[in-house]
């Protein structure tokens, strides 16, 4: 598979919920997760477990999100993907309570592969944008 075909499966079974176990089948033992919070860098190793387990707690805090990918570029090993990714809060995030009201995630990320596998990603998500929204749909 090419890297396009990787991260879309990875985007259509994988990060959407439908099959969050599937990461194994396309990434790397261990993956370095580049996390932009801010203007603070963080780098974790994740595992396909660990990948799989943090997509059903958002299957969990959001319920059966929905997810568009809005741009898809590839160049190389490397494919940018941006994301917008609609769901209900149906359980706790961050200490806020279920409202089950709509939450949105605006989201990007760099994905690098390696021997058909995604070894590295470099990801930024609008986190204050999502606590904004889980302050509003508290205080409705």
């Amino acid at each position: 598979m090419t890297p396009a075909q990787i991260v879309k499966k990875f985007f259509e079974e994988v990060r959407s919920g439908k099959n969050p176990d599937y990461a194994s089948e396309l990434m790397a033992e261990h993956v370095s997760a580049h996390q932009v919070i801010a203007e603070e860098e963080l780098t974790v190793l994740r595992t396909p477990k660990d990948y799989a387990d943090h997509v059903k707690e958002m299957i969990e805090a959001y319920g059966h999100f929905t997810l568009e990918i809005q741009e898809f570029i590839v160049q190389d090993s490397k494919v940018y993907v941006r994301w917008k990714q609609v769901g209900t809060h149906v359980g706790e995030v961050d200490g806020y309570q279920p409202t089950n009201l709509p939450v949105i995630e605006l989201a990007s990320a760099v994905y690098r592969i390696e021997d058909e596998k995604i070894v590295e990603y470099w990801i930024q998500i609008d986190r204050a944008g999502i606590e904004n929204q889980l302050i509003r749909n508290q205080n409705n």
